[in-house]
């Protein structure tokens, strides 16, 4: 997914999101806004656990969500 549509699809995947890291703050998904490296990082601190372990939430979640992808 292009970051333009990542960009325009933001807002409804917070809500996804959100189901799945419940720790992340609005404020967090907002400083975010799509960009796949700041995710893994905030899921990282938000959640108290390793980068490999944040990326592999991140594509099990992918998985699940195939509209929604991150720009790698």
């Amino acid at each position: 997914m292009n970051e333009d549509r990542i960009a325009g699809n933001w807002k409804q995947f917070k809500g996804k999101i959100r189901e799945q890291w419940g720790k992340l703050t609005d404020d967090d998904l907002d400083v975010i806004a799509g960009k796949r490296d700041q995710f893994i990082g905030k899921i990282q601190e938000r959640q108290g656990i390793l980068k490999d372990e944040a990326e592999t939430q991140l594509k099990d979640w992918e998985k699940r969500n195939p509209d929604f992808r991150f720009d790698k």
